[in-house]
């Protein structure tokens, strides 16, 4: 059965505006959507309402939590969060946080089937920030695709990150913009993942 994915990236957050100034990692951990960010949020929630969707999944970071309670909350789709589809870890907003302060902060969502450090930490540097291989995080698209070729719901929105997106786009997303890819029963992307077409600064 094929299945319709609308991937959404998450609004601008306070990492992303501070390199769009300087380029300098700030050192916001899990950073939350900016002022911008929420605007950009607000203005895509009339776009997004003519989703038929059956399911909205979000990656456990702030961000997208935040951005997919703006565009789908107050609806009749269930929301779940799952960890395959983190943003790739390089920067600090990609550090998350363990899922009791997570809870605490959304309890209208359940984290209690996450690990308690779901976000690539392995090799850390002094400020607790690890560099997520290229293979790692193609190993997560493909057990994601699996996760999601499982479900038995048709239409289902994701809300996560450019990195992780852009390995099936083959381009970074701008924020909350929405991509639509199919899946088929055997958990393949139609169509097939696309190269990189754009540049990105390490």
């Amino acid at each position: 059965m094929q299945k319709t994915l609308y991937l959404i990236r998450h609004g601008q957050s306070t990492v992303n505006a501070a390199r769009a100034a300087n380029g300098v990692d700030p050192m916001h951990f899990d950073s939350p959507l900016s002022p911008l960010g929420h605007e950009q949020v607000a203005q895509a929630r009339e776009a997004v309402a003519a989703l038929q969707v059956e399911l909205v999944v979000t990656s456990p970071l702030t961000r997208a939590i935040q951005t997919a309670i703006g565009l789908f909350g107050g609806r009749r789709v269930p929301m779940v969060v799952e960890a395959l589809p983190h943003e790739r870890c390089g920067w600090s907003c990609d550090v998350g946080r363990q899922p009791h302060e997570l809870q605490a902060t959304f309890p209208e969502l359940s984290f209690d089937h996450l690990e308690r450090v779901w976000w690539y930490a392995e090799g850390a540097d002094a400020n607790g920030i690890a560099r997520e291989p290229d293979d790692r995080v193609d190993a997560r698209r493909a057990a994601f695709l699996a996760w999601l070729a499982e479900r038995q719901e048709r239409h289902i929105a994701v809300v996560g990150h450019s990195m992780f997106f852009r390995g099936w786009v083959g381009r970074l997303l701008s924020h909350c913009e929405v991509h639509r890819v199919h899946v088929d029963a055997a958990g393949r992307l139609d169509p097939p993942p696309l190269p990189p077409t754009d540049i990105v600064k390490p």
